[in-house]
């Protein structure tokens, strides 16, 4: 397992994140079409995790309302994982129950999640704080100066972005400079061969301003494993039963094809062609990947063995065409005088 820096910070995280989206589910409402996993295969799985080298978990309050977060720190404690071995993330937004305050990114909410997240995870602090989306009722001023106090306070050691359009990261990023917060130091955003809408804007800024990039569903939900192909789909598989992220079908079986010739080449699955694909993308700290079966986990994990070829890189590049965005276009035609 290779481990990479995050940003400025100093931490080193493995090149992949074990993803807790499938802990829980049962009586959680869309969450039973995403996993099941209770405590015994909780714990097969962070066994599992650990012995291969990964040290960066992710879950989120919302993921099963809580019990993603309380399989996870009852499976750290059953398994007496050393706290100082191990990154843990943890969100910040959506609604927990139905009282009003129960969401977004108010100083109000800000504290109240993390600490009910601690209770849950039965931890002292979280290494990684994320806000899991956008808050339109509330300042940006107020949630960077809430998550720095956050951060100050000692339950949080670093906070990150998922799901916010690049120039409101900016903007943070801007106000917590002006002010001397503590900055943000990474974002979670849904990348894919498939799925490669943050190369117009976000990647530029991440790389410009030294973010880490830590992508989520790095299989399309589950497209990208071989288990859809024009000829049919697996009807057990998730995307059979909660179709997102939403994608591009005929664009992707196509994708689905070019994989599989890789794959053979590389004598690997067209999920691991898939990781191994986000993983070599320029900014890519750590990818995160989920699994409902020990199997799954494994196979996944072997991604790191696979490394594809330039030739690989362009194949799949001819079929995932990213089209070109104004002003991206204008800029990349203005300035061809500089080069």
């Amino acid at each position: 397992m290779k481990y990479n820096l995050i940003g400025n910070t100093g931490l080193l995280v493995s090149e992949l994140c074990f993803g807790t989206m499938t802990f829980g589910g049962q009586d959680a409402g869309m969450w039973d079409q995403i996993g099941k996993l209770q405590q015994k295969e909780v714990n097969d799985m962070l066994s599992a995790v650990v012995d291969s080298g990964i040290n960066f978990i992710d879950t989120a309050n919302v993921y099963s309302y809580g019990q993603s977060e309380q399989l996870l720190g009852q499976g750290l404690i059953d398994l007496k994982v050393p706290r100082d071995e191990i990154v843990i993330a943890t969100k910040v937004l959506a609604r927990m129950n139905d009282k009003p305050n129960s969401t977004g990114l108010s100083r109000y909410h800000i504290f109240n999640s993390v600490e009910a997240s601690l209770k849950r995870l039965q931890l002292d602090y979280v290494d990684i704080l994320y806000v899991h989306g956008v808050d339109p009722a509330t300042s940006l001023e107020e949630t960077v100066r809430a998550l720095n106090d956050i951060v100050e306070s000692g339950k949080v050691r670093y906070i990150s972005i998922c799901n916010w359009p690049a120039w409101m990261v900016a903007k943070a990023q801007a106000i917590a400079q002006y002010n001397g917060y503590h900055k943000f130091i990474g974002l979670q955003y849904y990348y894919a061969a498939i799925s490669r809408d943050i190369e117009h804007e976000l990647v530029p800024m991440a790389l410009d301003h030294n973010l880490a990039i830590f992508p989520w569903s790095p299989l399309a939900g589950g497209f990208l494993t071989g288990k859809f192909t024009r000829e049919g789909a697996d009807s057990g598989a998730r995307r059979a039963n909660f179709d997102f992220p939403p994608i591009d079908k005929e664009k992707a079986y196509d994708l689905v094809d070019v994989m599989g010739g890789i794959a053979q080449v590389h004598d690997a699955s067209i999920a691991q062609v898939a990781l191994a694909w986000v993983r070599q993308q320029p900014g890519i700290t750590s990818t995160i990947i989920g699994a409902k079966t020990l199997d799954q986990l494994h196979a996944n994990i072997a991604s790191t063995e696979v490394q594809l070829t330039e030739a690989d890189l362009d194949n799949i590049d001819k079929v995932s065409p990213l089209p070109k965005q104004y002003p991206g276009w204008m800029v990349e035609r203005q300035s061809a005088y500089r080069k």
